[in-house]
């Protein structure tokens, strides 16, 4: 969803409706995450087409804020931990739990995929500018979780409620106090900073003179994912080839690798000048996963669990 020099909350649609940007915070409990455009929210259709593997500029794309916050695999960690102590919780109140695996590592989506929109030829081929649905073994994980809070008669359902808030206390204890809403909002600030930085107003227009070769007028790649006609339930044949068009004029101007040099200008300029508040994100992530790992390997799953 990025006139390259317009602020992105000045468009009609910000960019807290574009689901490029991961907040993935985890330190109040929940995860949250960027609402969707309608372009984003697959469809039946796409739901059951295959994902492609991760491209290497999608698997290699970091940024500094990266070591403050939770990627999807990291996520799940925390939640398969939180699972294992509703379990014990529930079993204290003479309930059952079946406690779901989590998926592998691998099959979590790099957690910048999406951030400046489709950058990846395959993932264009096949959803043009739809968000593509979980790989098969997270979706089945998130399916899973929602079934078996369904199918759960309501005295286990609020009983579950209740231990996943104590789960949920107990991972965040500790002596740091972080702000997460602080780090949330820098996010989106800081991104929206970057759209209006020199090189990057400079490769947009490189970009955007590369996409009326193609015969597309976007003033920018977030233009171009926000256009009205991809807000249907299915991939069209025009969409596809407009985010073929993208992902090579991306790959032309060399648009992904200025972009994300100018977030990371952003972001370290922000962790220099709050000095204590950074480090305090970091304390908090770093126990978080410490407690969720020590408990996924102290507590060994019963047999009809395996």
């Amino acid at each position: 969803m990025h006139t390259t020099a317009t602020p992105i909350r000045e468009r009609k649609m910000p960019i807290r409706r574009w689901r490029t940007i991961s907040v993935l915070v985890f330190l109040a409990g929940a995860a949250s995450g960027c609402a969707e455009t309608q372009a984003d929210a697959p469809s039946k259709h796409l739901r059951e087409v295959a994902v492609p593997e991760p491209g290497r500029q999608a698997r290699q794309l970091t940024l500094p804020f990266d070591a403050y916050n939770f990627s999807p695999a990291e996520v799940i960690t925390l939640e398969v931990a939180e699972d294992l102590l509703v379990r014990d919780c529930m079993r204290g109140l003479g309930l059952d739990w079946r406690t779901l695996p989590g998926p592998a590592e691998s099959e979590s989506a790099p957690p910048h995929r999406r951030r400046y929109g489709v950058i990846e030829s395959e993932m264009a081929d096949v959803f043009g500018y739809h968000l593509p649905p979980d790989r098969p073994a997270v979706a089945a994980h998130k399916a899973n979780h929602r079934v078996r809070m369904e199918a759960a008669p309501p005295k286990v359902r609020d009983a579950a409620k209740r231990c996943r808030d104590q789960a949920r206390a107990r991972m965040v204890t500790g002596p740091a106090k972080a702000d997460a809403a602080f780090f949330n909002e820098i996010i989106f600030t800081t991104f929206d900073a970057s759209q209006r930085d020199g090189k990057v107003t400079r490769v947009f227009r490189a970009w955007s003179e590369c996409m009326v070769g193609e015969g597309l007028r976007y003033p920018d790649p977030l233009s171009a994912v926000t256009d009205k006609r991809w807000a249907t339930g299915q991939t069209t044949a025009e969409e596809i080839r407009a985010a073929q068009a993208d992902v090579r004029c991306k790959e032309k101007t060399g648009l992904v690798s200025v972009w994300a040099a100018a977030e990371t200008r952003l972001q370290n300029d922000v962790i220099r000048a709050h000095p204590q508040r950074f480090p305090a994100l970091r304390a908090v992530k770093v126990k978080q996963l410490e407690t969720a790992r020590r408990i996924i390997a102290q507590s060994p799953r019963s047999d009809s669990e395996q």
